[in-house]
């Protein structure tokens, strides 16, 4: 499975993003998934996750702002991204929840003034 994320830019503070995560291959729909991020100089950090069902999770630091979403017929995953911060800059990726896959390209988001 390929991930394909898109969506990312340079936004001012308090801005919106909408990310989208296209994944190649079967069987997309039974999968747990995720939106990870990466900031410069730290780990890769869970931010979102959404089961087959279309049950999300959040880590609090999103919480409110952010939301996680699904298209299982057409193989994407969506984060809608509100009320942005500076501390949101980092590139965001999607993958398995559990036991991810190779990691795409990633998007980067920008939040700044």
């Amino acid at each position: 499975v390929q991930f394909v994320e898109s969506g990312g830019g340079l936004v001012q503070p308090g801005g919106s993003l909408r990310l989208s995560c296209a994944a190649s291959g079967s069987g997309f729909s039974i999968y747990v998934m995720g939106w990870y991020r990466q900031a410069p100089g730290k780990q890769r950090e869970l931010v979102s996750s959404i089961s087959n069902g279309g049950i999300p999770t959040y880590a609090d630091s999103v919480k409110g702002r952010f939301t996680i979403s699904r298209d299982n017929a057409k193989n994407l995953v969506y984060l809608q991204m509100n009320s942005l911060k500076p501390e949101d800059t980092a590139i965001y990726y999607c993958n398995f929840r559990y036991a991810p896959s190779s990691w795409g390209q990633g998007t980067q988001v920008t939040v700044s003034s």
